[in-house]
């Protein structure tokens, strides 16, 4: 099992991130929130002179990898607009993204972006995005939906998959700015970054961040190579990611002190359009009892490889 990025994929996202920054990196979400029908226009351009669209996620390994790369890369810069949701588009429908979806009131961040949508719950049932009513804040919008008669429960593991990547690039940029601000800021005398407290507060943010970075590898390779097991594997992700995310957003936030919640920081606008990502399809608690559910007793597989004869 080699769940490591190739060289070539890692590469990729770095192209990524600074052609993102190149383009207007922090600037763009905040033109974008100030007038969410130019997203296409701000990000559109970018993202198809990378190549982004001709990647083949559900065929093809390098793209899988490269996939992930570029929604790391997106989420680092909070990109206004759904990469990963774009990534995920199932090749056997002629749309231009998938979204996954809850009932009773399906929404998703798709606020100013013209296309074809499919969205596919969460039971694996597929359905044709026929509108969008009620626009809310960070670019979501409640779905109008018609259902198809084809089966999606086998676009389910990559598209819950993709999005975990976007934000695990969040909360690299959250620590980033973080450490940035403790070794800038004083208190009494000495550098914020200085005090054991903060070093404590880090390093378990830290913890919770690399973690997430090492499942979110493994889980590309469950799905990556068709696993039986991909789709709990990628719920696995999603609880992991949103327990990382509140660690993360906690201390940085934290640690920025007041400033911190003020659009004049970076952090502020990160944590603000993470909330999306961290909330729809379902929340925590909600993404927890569906993993429980499925995997009842049995337990989960691979990086969690449970007891053998616990009875005993």
């Amino acid at each position: 099992m080699i769940i490591d990025l190739s060289d070539e994929a890692r590469e990729y996202g770095v192209q990524a991130r600074r052609a993102f920054e190149a383009a207007g990196g922090d600037d763009l979400v905040q033109r974008a929130e100030a007038d969410p029908t130019i997203r296409e226009a701000l990000v559109g351009g970018v993202l198809a002179e990378l190549g982004a669209w001709d990647l083949e996620p559900r065929d093809d390994a390098d793209s899988l990898e490269a996939a992930a790369a570029l929604c790391r890369s997106a989420g680092y810069w909070a990109l206004p607009y759904p990469v990963a949701e774009r990534l995920a588009r199932p090749s056997d429908l002629d749309v231009d993204g998938l979204l996954v979806v809850a009932q009773p009131r399906p929404t998703a961040t798709v606020t100013g972006i013209d296309g074809r949508w499919a969205a596919v719950t969460l039971d694996g049932r597929r359905h044709t995005v026929t509108g969008t009513t009620h626009p809310g804040p960070a670019f979501t919008s409640v779905l109008e939906l018609t259902a198809r008669d084809d089966d999606g429960a086998a676009d389910l593991p990559l598209s819950l998959t993709l999005p975990c990547w976007t934000l695990l690039g969040m909360l690299d940029r959250a620590i980033e700015l973080t450490i940035s601000h403790v070794q800038m800021r004083q208190q009494f005398g000495q550098q914020l970054s200085s005090f054991q407290s903060v070093q404590f507060q880090l390093t378990d943010a830290e913890v919770e961040r690399a973690g997430l970075d090492m499942l979110a590898k493994y889980t590309l390779w469950s799905v990556g190579t068709g696993r039986p097991e991909a789709l709990d594997d990628a719920l696995a992700l999603r609880m992991a990611a949103l327990e990382a995310a509140e660690v993360v957003f906690r201390v940085t936030h934290q640690l920025h002190g007041a400033i911190g919640f003020c659009d004049e920081t970076t952090l502020s606008w990160l944590s603000r359009h993470s909330q999306p990502l961290r909330r729809l399809p379902l929340g925590l608690s909600a993404t927890r009892d569906l993993l429980t559910t499925r995997v009842d007793r049995r337990g989960l597989t691979g990086l969690y490889t449970p007891e053998r004869d616990v009875a005993r």
